[in-house]
């Protein structure tokens, strides 16, 4: 179904080329002067270069051919010094809005070839806990994955997890100091490891942080845990029986608190996947002459003419031999061609990241690692911060975990809850669950993604303005309504459909309705989950305004009231379809 502002466009395009003039002058868009009119066209100053005419020739012109031709328009006019104001016809907008309530996906347009993209959206490293820092990242992806496949993509959602670096030698290290006693410290041992781990989740997460500090000070555990990871590396089979449990533990932990969050991945992929892939892409660089030796290390260079700033080469190996993160960032690019073929792939990193993506996709299209056509995108986004400006610490000044945040925003909104008595404890727990999940990815998605942010629980939480618990109010508001409605005995005899708008209000309302494909295709095109955001508040907020000037319950023409509740099953469709993109959904009651 076409974009109700393309519809316009090609009619005033049809008014140009009967005039004479250029079709291509018939652009339409929205009106910065809403008060005079909802959409405009300014193509008649550029026709004037062109054309050697006054601008208001050209589009008086326009608007008496097009005043003559179509019954898409209550008022046009052309206004000095050359623009056309348009106003829609309050019929033909209630016809668009049919249309799209008899649409399965409201008519936004589906992709005719649809593309595969791989969306990268993870990035935790195993044995620790989900944190703060990792928030962005996977819901900011998780819109995204959603926005990508609701348009009608294919998309593969990858959490990428880091599990083969020193980390696991540091845990390995401490686990061999702690039980030694363990078979899979003994070399001589031959039978089958045990299938239960040696450790809890919790035990886990206390191991790494002790054994890292610990190896800043002690140079010869140090020594030992880069051994220890050059071992597993290799092939060590007890490193390798223990460094498995520790990806059973950590990764059954992160499902959970992914799920909390409502985020999920499709294919749960690792570091130590491609490890195998790194030997061949780096001969093959090298006999093809990309790669190269500088100070020891083993480099691809990938400066541009063009570029403003230095961009240094692209380190594949250390002067030791060793690996880094843009070796296995390029082996895992190898890896998902080889899987998937991908047309785009879409990496969702901390915007500090911006330079080492920039060496690592330049990388991948100067050898071959991708194909020409395949688009690499990079959408980095800024930090969380507390009220002090700061990157958002717990009060004693730690990392707080991911889930204590989600409780505690959660614990907020509970609160607010029973100071109403509004409802039972238990469905008030359920419903601040709700609340507080959509407040917080609100909170963040409202945000353009590559600005920093304050967390403000309060400011989150508020039932009023541009928050997320406003926006399920205003549904909670619709399905109310709804309920009263079909309880009553005398309703409109036939199947109701939407009228043309009988106040500037409900006109407002429609006009907004109608705009969710622009909003859904901007904010993939750009990709930018707020622009999704700023749609459903300002629709939220032209309902609001509706039903404060409206009686719907209390209208005696039974045709109009019919007429009015369609229109908001129609509003609740499009905001259920949007935070349903954001990742959230709306309670029953509030």
């Amino acid at each position: 179904m076409k974009k109700l502002i393309d519809l316009i466009t090609e009619v005033a395009e049809q008014g140009f080329e009967a005039c004479g003039y250029d079709k291509n002058l018939g652009k339409v868009t929205l009106s910065n002067r809403p008060d005079l009119c909802e959409y405009q066209c300014n193509g008649a100053m550029a026709g004037a270069k062109i054309y050697k005419k006054a601008p208001i020739m050209i589009a008086n012109d326009v608007v008496g051919k097009l005043a003559e031709k179509t019954e898409m328009f209550e008022e046009i006019t052309a206004v000095n010094p050359g623009f056309i104001n348009m106003k829609l016809s309050g019929v033909f907008l209630a016809e668009y809005l049919e249309r799209m309530n008899g649409e399965e996906k409201l008519g936004v347009s589906q992709k005719e070839t649809p593309e595969t993209i791989v969306i990268d959206y993870g990035g935790p490293n195993v044995a620790k806990p989900l944190h703060v820092g990792h928030l962005r990242s996977a819901i900011i992806g998780e819109s995204m994955k959603r926005l990508c496949r609701f348009l009608g993509h294919q998309v593969i959602g990858d959490v990428h997890l880091g599990d083969w670096g020193l980390q696991m030698g540091l845990i390995i290290e401490e686990l061999k100091e702690r039980k030694p006693e363990l078979p899979y410290f003994d070399e001589d041992y031959s039978g089958d490891y045990p299938e239960e781990a040696p450790f809890t989740i919790g035990e886990l997460e206390e191991i790494y942080p002790a054994a890292s500090a610990k190896s800043k000070v002690d140079e010869a555990f140090a020594k030992k845990a880069h051994d220890a990871t050059y071992k597993l590396q290799n092939g060590n089979r007890g490193y390798l029986a223990v460094w498995n449990h520790i990806l059973c533990v950590s990764v059954a932990d992160l499902k959970k608190n992914y799920e909390k969050l409502g985020v999920t991945f499709d294919i749960w992929k690792k570091e130590s996947d491609v490890q195998g892939l790194i030997p061949d892409m780096v001969k093959q660089m090298r006999e093809q002459g990309f790669a190269h030796e500088s100070q020891g290390a083993l480099v691809v260079d990938v400066s541009e003419e063009t570029d403003a700033k230095e961009v240094p080469p692209c380190i594949l190996l250390k002067s030791d031999g060793a690996t880094l993160y843009s070796t296995t960032d390029l082996a895992t690019l190898v890896e998902r061609e080889k899987l998937f073929s991908p047309d785009r792939i879409l990496y969702v990193v901390d915007k500090r990241q911006s330079l080492h993506f920039t060496q690592v996709f330049r990388c991948a299209k100067k050898t071959g690692i991708v194909r020409p056509k395949v688009r690499l995108d990079f959408l980095g986004f800024g930090t969380m911060n507390g009220r002090d400006g700061k990157p958002f610490k717990t009060r004693d000044g730690g990392i707080m975990r991911l889930e204590y945040l989600i409780q505690e925003i959660g614990d907020a909104v509970y609160g607010k809850i029973m100071e109403n008595r509004s409802m039972e404890e238990a469905d008030a727990k359920e419903t601040a669950k709700m609340i507080g999940l959509a407040a917080l990815k609100y909170g963040d998605l409202s945000n353009q993604a590559a600005k920093d942010y304050v967390f403000d629980v309060e400011r989150f939480i508020s039932f009023e303005g541009d928050t997320g618990p406003y926006i399920l109010y205003t549904i909670v508001r619709i399905k109310s309504i709804q309920a009263r409605y079909e309880s009553l005995a005398d309703h409109y005899e036939r199947e109701g459909k939407i009228l043309p708008a009988a106040s500037e209000s409900e006109k407002a309302l429609q006009l907004q309705a109608s705009r969710v494909q622009d909003a859904l295709l901007s904010a993939f095109n750009e990709q930018a989950p707020h622009k999704i955001c700023q749609y459903v508040y300002e629709l939220s907020n032209a309902f609001n305004r509706f039903y404060h000037e409206t009686k719907i319950m209390a209208e005696e023409d039974k045709e109009r009231q019919a007429a009015y509740i369609r229109l908001l099953c129609l509003v609740r469709r499009v905001l259920e379809t949007c935070i349903d993109l954001l990742g959230f959904e709306a309670p029953d009651r509030m």
